[in-house]
């Protein structure tokens, strides 16, 4: 579909791709690098395939796209009609895609808005959601990001993880509350607080960590219109089991997405996450 403003956004965002398809969202891939193998998250890596080597010890790293990656996005949805773009990615905190981003937007043939939602996983899905419904009702360029930025702010993510062992290794969590986390043997529970990953409780087993994510969500979500994200890596049953939970629990429920995370995410999580996005109408 030919529109005025366009949405791109990154893979991280795991938007279901029929949800994609039907309002042109455009996801522009980051790389993952296994062992020698650099491959494009979403078509040349699987979760499986990423767990299976996390669990092996196989060096895994990610990278951003290149800002050429990104100017060859911009061009084809320029091409396609578009006449100005809305650029929608994970924290910054995270990853150089953003900088990526908008090195390319400087270059691309119609006017590109790159925005640092400090989001990531469906939380960055949903902000992409928000402005893409906007540019479909004919809303300009300000109002999308307007939008984004509207649902970003409301958004809160929390995340359950067997070790804080691959954050620790990727830099994305400080190492002494690693280590602390592991010589005193606690599940660590987590959240995005300022486009950044901390330490938001500690709980001694991983039942009870779970069944306290659980209620985190349930006060969060209250009793307003919400939308809901459960996200997992290679705990298929622990999702289910908490997204039924939560369907029987927040009485303003009004979308709920369960999804394998993809590799990016899962290389600096491992096997065992378990997330929930909670995000406000």
């Amino acid at each position: 579909m030919s529109r005025h403003v366009a949405i791109v956004t990154d893979s991280t965002a795991y938007l279901p791709p029929q949800t994609m398809e039907r309002h042109s969202i455009t996801a522009v891939p980051l790389t993952v690098v296994l062992g020698d193998q650099a491959l494009e998250e979403g078509t040349e890596i699987s979760a499986r395939s990423l767990a299976l080597a996390l669990q092996k010890r196989r060096p895994v790293t990610t990278s951003r796209p290149s800002p050429e990656v990104f100017a060859a996005a911009y061009r084809k949805v320029a091409d396609a009609g578009a006449t100005e773009i809305v650029s929608l990615h994970l924290s910054a905190e995270f990853s150089g895609t953003y900088d990526a981003a908008v090195l390319a937007a400087q270059q691309a043939p119609v006017p590109v808005r790159v925005v640092d939602t400090g989001m990531v996983a469906m939380a960055l899905g949903f902000c992409a959601l928000a402005a893409a419904e906007v540019a479909d009702a004919g809303g300009t360029l300000d109002e999308a990001v307007a939008a984004a930025e509207k649902r970003a702010g409301a958004t809160s993510a929390f995340f359950y993880v067997d070790t804080l062992d691959y954050l620790r290794r990727g830099g994305r969590i400080g190492a002494a509350q690693a280590l602390l986390g592991s010589a005193l043997a606690v599940k660590p529970l987590l959240q995005l607080d300022g486009g950044r990953i901390d330490l938001l409780e500690k709980v001694r087993t991983a039942s009870k960590a779970i069944a306290r994510l659980e209620e985190i969500v349930v006060e969060r979500a209250g009793s307003s219109p919400v939308d809901i994200a459960v996200h997992h890596l290679a705990a298929p049953d622990r999702a289910a089991i908490l997204a039924e939970r939560l369907r029987a629990r927040v009485p303003g429920l009004v979308d709920l997405h369960t999804s394998e995370v993809g590799a990016v995410i899962g290389a600096h999580t491992g096997p065992g996450l378990l997330g929930a996005i909670v995000s406000p109408r």
